[in-house]
C-alpha cells in the first residue's frame, strides 16, 4: 500500500516563453502498466529549455505541462499485474516530459514500467538522473543503427559533450578505437575517457582523416553537433563500409560527399516511444545496459556540481539555455 499523500509539488509551465511555478497537483493514480516513482531527482537536457521557450515543436508538449525528461527515484505502488518492480526499488529512466506525458519535475511520476530499470548500484540518484536521454541517445546510434564492432575506427563528434561523452564510453565499451572531436581545452577530458582529441578548429577534415585513417576515413561516425559538422561527417566517413549517425539532423545537407563514398546515414530520434507508445520495452532494456556497464565500472557521468531544488528549476533552465553548465545539470527533488 502507497504512503504517497494525495497532493504533490510539480513544476508547471503554464505557457511557452514564461518560468515554470510551482504548485501543489493531485498524485497521479496508476493504470495498468504503470509503477509510482517518488522522485528523488530529475535530470535537466537542453530540450527541456527548448520546450520551455517554445522552440521544440517536435516535443509535442501540452501545456499546462510538467516538464522533465529523465527521473531516479523510489518505487511508491505498483499497478496490480506489475511484477519487474516492487515498492521500495530504486529505478530510473527516460520517462516523459514531451508529447503530454507529465515530467520528473514533480515529487511523484505514475511511469509506464517498460520504460524503467533498477538504478546502478554504483550511482547515486543525481548520477542516475542525469544519464537516460544521453545513454539512450548514444546507445541507439552506435549499437541499434550503426552496430559497431570491435576494431572498428569510430568517430564521435562533440566528445566532451552530453552525449558525446557517453558515445565515447559505449564505443570504447564495444571495442572500438575511438577518436572524439573537441576544442584544445577539452583534450584531457577526452582523452581521460580513452579516445584521441581531435582539435576542430586547427584540423580539416581532410586533415584529420589523413591522420588517423591514412585517408581511408572512419567505420562510424557519430554527430552530435549537427548543421557543419554533419556535413563534415559525410566527408569522412570510409568508403564502401562507413556509416554516418547523427541525432541533430537538422537543416539542408548535401548527400553527394556521402553518396561518392558510397557510405551510408542513419537518424536517432529519441523521443519517438514517448511520442508514439510504440516499442517503450526497448528504451527499459537500454537503461539496464547502462546500469550494466556503469555497474562494471566502464561509464562516467560528467557532472555540474552545482545543486538546485524544485523551486530553483527556472535558474537551471536559463544556466542550460545560456551554455553555461559544466556537465549534466540535475535538479534535486528529495526522497
Amino acid at each position: 500500500m502507497s504512503n504517497a499523500p494525495s497532493l504533490m509539488q510539480a513544476a508547471l509551465l503554464p505557457r511557452f516563453g514564461t518560468p515554470l511555478s510551482i504548485a501543489p497537483i493531485e498524485v497521479p493514480t496508476l493504470r495498468p502498466g504503470q509503477v509510482l516513482v517518488r522522485i528523488a531527482a530529475s535530470g535537466v537536457n537542453p530540450l527541456d529549455a527548448k520546450i520551455q521557450a517554445g522552440n521544440a515543436a517536435h516535443a509535442q508538449a501540452r501545456l499546462p505541462a510538467i516538464l522533465g525528461i529523465d527521473l531516479a527515484g523510489v518505487v511508491e505502488a505498483v499497478a496490480p499485474g506489475e511484477t519487474r518492480f516492487v515498492a521500495g526499488d530504486e529505478v530510473y529512466g527516460m520517462t516523459g516530459g514531451i508529447g503530454g506525458v507529465p515530467g520528473s519535475l514533480a515529487q511523484f511520476a505514475a511511469v509506464d514500467g517498460d520504460l524503467l530499470a533498477h538504478k546502478p548500484r554504483s550511482l547515486d540518484m543525481r548520477q542516475a538522473a542525469a544519464l537516460p536521454l544521453v545513454f539512450i541517445t548514444a546507445w541507439e546510434g552506435l549499437v541499434e543503427r550503426a552496430r559497431v564492432q570491435p576494431g572498428q575506427k569510430v568517430l564521435v563528434h562533440g566528445g566532451a559533450g552530453g552525449v558525446g561523452h557517453i558515445a565515447v564510453q559505449i564505443a570504447r565499451a564495444l571495442g572500438a578505437e575511438v577518436y572524439a572531436t573537441g576544442s584544445a581545452d577539452q583534450k584531457g577530458l577526452i582523452e581521460s575517457l580513452g579516445a584521441t582529441a581531435i582539435d576542430y578548429r586547427s584540423l580539416q577534415v581532410e586533415d584529420y582523416v589523413q591522420q588517423y585513417t591514412d585517408g581511408k576515413g572512419f567505420d562510424v561516425i557519430y554527430d552530435t553537433v549537427g548543421g557543419a559538422t554533419l556535413d563534415a561527417s559525410f566527408a569522412a566517413a570510409r568508403r564502401y563500409v562507413g556509416h554516418v549517425v547523427s541525432c541533430l539532423g537538422w537543416g539542408a545537407h548535401k548527400l553527394a560527399p556521402l553518396s561518392f563514398r558510397g557510405a551510408t546515414y542513419s537518424g536517432v530520434f529519441t523521443l519517438l516511444p514517448l511520442l508514439t507508445g510504440e516499442d517503450r520495452a526497448r528504451h527499459g532494456q537500454i537503461m539496464r545496459e547502462a546500469a550494466r556497464l556503469a555497474d562494471a565500472g566502464k561509464l562516467r557521468i560528467l557532472m555540474d556540481e552545482r545543486r538546485f531544488t524544485l523551486e530553483q528549476v527556472n535558474q537551471a533552465h536559463a544556466l542550460l539555455a545560456e551554455g553555461q553548465a559544466r556537465g549534466k545539470l540535475v535538479i534535486d527533488i528529495g526522497r
